[in-house]
């Protein structure tokens, strides 16, 4: 018997992938920071704006604490690797975008999913 689940990410990431992107939507300029990527990665469909952990004013703090969080994580880790820091890990991220957003940053540190994933083994 074969097995036919469909890998989803939790709800929560796609949330989170969402308010990223709502942030960059419907927030004035200028934005703490740009992902999109997060809404094409979590593809959810016509009427995703309509539902209601999406509400532009209800979900504001919201979006606002997670575009800070992710900013100000971004912002250390570029310090961090100006110092020499070589390594980021991104524990359970779920739809995270900063390698696609941040290319020029991300390809100065050590990809560690290989040996994370011999680890694990």
């Amino acid at each position: 018997m074969s097995d036919s689940r469909v890998e989803v990410p939790d709800n929560t990431a796609v949330r989170v992938a969402l308010w990223r992107a709502m942030h960059v939507q419907v927030d004035a300029a200028p934005h703490v920071l740009e992902d999109e990527i997060g809404l094409k990665l979590a593809a959810p469909g016509d009427g995703w704006r309509d539902r209601p952990d999406m509400h532009p004013e209800g979900t504001k703090p919201f979006r606002a604490s997670i575009v800070a969080r992710a900013r100000f994580i971004e912002d250390l880790v570029g310090e961090q690797s100006d110092k020499g820091v070589s390594q980021y890990v991104i524990l359970g991220a779920g739809l995270d975008t900063f390698a696609q957003r941040r290319s020029e940053l991300a390809s100065k540190l050590q990809n560690l999913l290989p040996a994370l994933l011999l680890q694990c083994h």
